[in-house]
């Protein structure tokens, strides 16, 4: 079995290389058979991704508050709120050519549908963004095992015209253990990034100039990999996933 696959489906319990630095910890679950690839949060509810689905669920009650879904959805990665929606990564991946688009979920109908498609994607679409100015999409395109340098991230204008491009700092790559990132977001003007299955957060920068995003720092956290994003009623908060307690969980910085 090629390694992308073993490590994947066969990845044991592990962490991080790096030294680590304290940055998050865990402060509620709440259980979703969702909870497999990303979760996200405004106000109101929680949300977990699987490949297939959306589902929301209240944050007073817990309670499970609608899905979403499409015939043709294959493989949701990390999620954000924006303006009122929920926008996911999506890709065909492990299928080749690779193929990848954005999705959102309407809470209005709990429909899913597709916002942009991109044309002969350089990779497997794993996360996309907004910045705090609300100016740019940054797209994370992953490549696995050998390929893992190959990862990039694209900043692009509202019309998904690429205007800059970076590769992620080798000490960050090799720490993969041959996955790649599965998850990214804005804190202030650095990124966070996930790991794929460990627990660790890494935070970078854009250089002032060259291709190659600069490493500042590796976090604890209480993820083990996958999508996070912003708890906007939490200062400073954080949700994310945990696949083998299928639980959303809400962190905040670590004191």
């Amino acid at each position: 079995m090629p390694v992308l696959f073993l490590s994947l489906f066969l990845a044991a319990a592990g962490s991080s290389k790096l030294p680590l630095k304290p940055g998050w910890v865990a402060a509620a679950t709440t259980a979703s058979e969702h909870a497999h690839q990303a979760a996200a949060a405004d106000d109101r509810f929680l949300y977990a991704v699987s490949s297939t689905h959306v589902a929301r669920y209240d944050r007073t009650t817990g309670k499970l508050a609608g899905t979403g879904t499409t015939k043709d959805t294959k493989h949701l990665n990390s999620a954000f709120v924006w303006k009122g929606k929920v926008y996911c990564a999506h890709s065909n991946y492990p299928a080749t050519p690779e193929a990848s688009d954005i999705r959102v979920y309407d809470l209005a109908d709990d429909s899913v549908k597709v916002h942009h498609t991109f044309e002969k994607p350089p990779g497997s679409l794993v996360w996309c963004v907004r910045e705090p100015a609300d100016q740019f999409w940054w797209c994370c395109f992953a490549h696995y095992g050998k390929d893992n340098p190959q990862t990039i991230l694209l900043k692009m204008d509202e019309h998904f015209k690429e205007l800059d491009r970076w590769t992620f700092p080798k000490i960050v790559v090799d720490d993969w253990d041959a996955m790649s990132a599965s998850g990214g977001l804005w804190d202030g003007d650095t990124l966070l990034v996930t790991h794929h299955h460990f627990k660790v957060l890494y935070r970078l920068k854009l250089p002032a100039k060259g291709g190659e995003l600069e490493f500042v720092e590796a976090l604890t956290c209480p993820f083990p990999g996958q999508g996070i994003a912003v708890d906007p009623k939490v200062p400073g908060g954080l949700v994310g996933i945990d696949r083998d307690r299928k639980a959303i969980v809400s962190a905040t910085k670590a004191k």
